[in-house]
C-alpha cells in the first residue's frame, strides 16, 4: 500500500488512503490556507501521484477546490457543512474567544482553550502572549494530557468508570523531569482537582513554562473544555501565579454562562 507503513497498534483494518486524506485535510490551517501538490506530498511523505489522486478525489468530493493560485487547493465548502454540524464546537468558540481576549489583555501571557481526546489535550483556540519571550504553539496541537494543566482538568471532570478505562493502557513517558508516570500519584492529583475546580502543571510538559487550568461547563454542567493560561516561569512568581490563578477560574466562569450556564 501506499503512504508510511501502519503505525504499530492502529487496527490492522484501517486503509492507508483514508487515512491519508484524513492526513492530507488536516494540514490545512488558518495559517496554511492554500497548499499545493510539492509541499503536501513533502508534509505527508508521500509520493507526488498519490497526492495528486488524493486531491482529485476530495476535490470531487467538494472537501476541497482549487485556490486562489494555480496548483494549489484550499478547503472546500463541504468542510464548512461539516463544521457546521458540529454546532457545539462552534459555539464554544464564539463564547470562549472574547473571554480569551480579555484574559490575556489582563494577564499579558498566552491563553488557550483544550479539549479531550482520548488522553491527549488538544488546543482548539490560542491566543499567543505580547510579550517578546513566547510560548509558540498552534491550535491543533496535541499533548499527553496527564502533563498539562488543561488536560488534567478534564481527565478530573471524566466518570470514574471512564477514567478507569483510559488510563488502562496508559504508557507515560517522562517529558521533563516533573512529568508524573505514577498512575496512583496521578489519581491522587485529579481528585485534588475535582475538588478545588482547577489544575495546575509545573513544567511538567516543558522546561521553563507553567500553566494553570480551569473547566468550562456546557449548559447541562458536564465539562466540555478547558481555559488556560500558561508563562515562563520567570514572569511567574507566586503573586503572578494566584492572579493568574484567579483570571483563570473567573474567565472558565464566564465562558460556560455564555454557552447556558447560569451562576449559582
Amino acid at each position: 500500500m501506499e503512504g508510511k507503513p501502519r503505525t504499530e497498534g492502529k487496527p490492522s483494518w484501517e486503509l492507508a488512503s483514508v487515512r491519508n486524506a484524513a492526513r492530507l485535510l488536516k494540514e490545512f490551517s488558518r495559517t496554511d490556507r492554500e497548499l499545493g501538490v510539492s509541499e503536501l506530498a513533502r508534509r505527508l511523505d508521500l509520493a507526488t501521484s498519490t497526492v495528486h489522486r488524493l486531491l482529485a478525489t476530495l476535490a470531487d468530493e467538494r472537501l476541497l477546490e482549487r485556490g486562489r493560485t494555480p496548483g494549489r487547493y484550499r478547503l472546500g465548502l463541504a468542510v464548512f457543512d461539516l463544521g457546521a454540524a458540529v454546532g457545539p464546537n462552534l459555539d464554544l468558540h464564539e463564547a470562549a474567544m472574547p473571554v480569551m481576549a480579555t484574559l490575556r489583555a489582563s494577564t499579558g501571557e498566552t491563553v488557550q482553550l483544550a479539549v479531550l481526546d482520548g488522553l491527549e489535550s488538544v488546543y482548539i483556540d490560542r491566543l499567543e502572549s505580547p510579550h517578546t519571550v513566547r510560548i509558540f504553539s498552534r491550535v491543533g496541537t496535541r499533548l499527553p494530557a496527564t502533563t498539562t494543566s488543561t488536560g488534567k482538568v478534564l481527565l478530573a471532570a471524566l466518570p470514574a468508570d471512564e477514567l478507569d478505562a483510559r488510563l488502562a493502557g496508559w504508557r507515560p513517558s517522562r517529558i521533563t523531569p516533573r512529568t508524573i508516570v505514577d498512575a496512583r500519584v496521578l489519581r491522587t492529583r485529579l481528585r485534588e482537582i475535582a475538588e478545588r475546580g482547577w489544575a495546575e502543571n509545573n513544567e511538567e510538559s516543558r522546561v521553563g513554562v507553567v500553566s494553570v487550568g480551569a473547566p468550562v461547563h456546557d449548559a447541562d454542567g458536564t465539562v466540555i473544555a478547558a481555559l488556560s493560561v500558561a508563562a515562563p516561569t520567570d514572569r511567574a512568581a507566586p503573586d503572578a501565579l494566584r492572579r493568574i490563578r484567579s483570571g483563570v477560574i473567573d474567565a472558565a466562569g464566564v465562558v460556560s454562562r455564555r454557552i447556558g450556564v447560569r451562576p449559582a
